[in-house]
């Protein structure tokens, strides 16, 4: 059973790579849009890379993100469950 709970900074995170899908962004890129701190974003986007949704480049001087095209093949379950996440507290938090 999963006890890992999904914060809405996750999901803050997950939405931007999401809409985003095809561009190569940075944590400065996620920060700067989110309004998130630096650490929470590093954070999360390395457990999104752990999971398997996001596709990880490692360019000096940093790293660089975007959504995996196999995200659903690598990690469906937990894919649903952000997305389910989403359709319950509603994408009004999100934004």
């Amino acid at each position: 059973m999963e006890t890992s709970e999904i914060s809405l900074f996750e999901i803050q995170v997950y939405q931007f790579l999401k809409q985003n899908k095809d561009t190569w962004v940075s944590n400065s890129d996620i920060m700067k849009h989110t309004h998130l701190v630096p650490r929470t974003v590093r954070q999360k986007t390395r457990k999104l890379v752990d999971l398997g949704l996001v596709d990880e480049a490692e360019v000096f001087p940093g790293h660089l993100f975007r959504m995996s095209g196999m995200a659903g093949k690598r990690n469906l379950a937990y894919l649903k469950r952000l997305e389910q996440t989403i359709a319950i507290m509603g994408e009004r938090f999100f934004k």
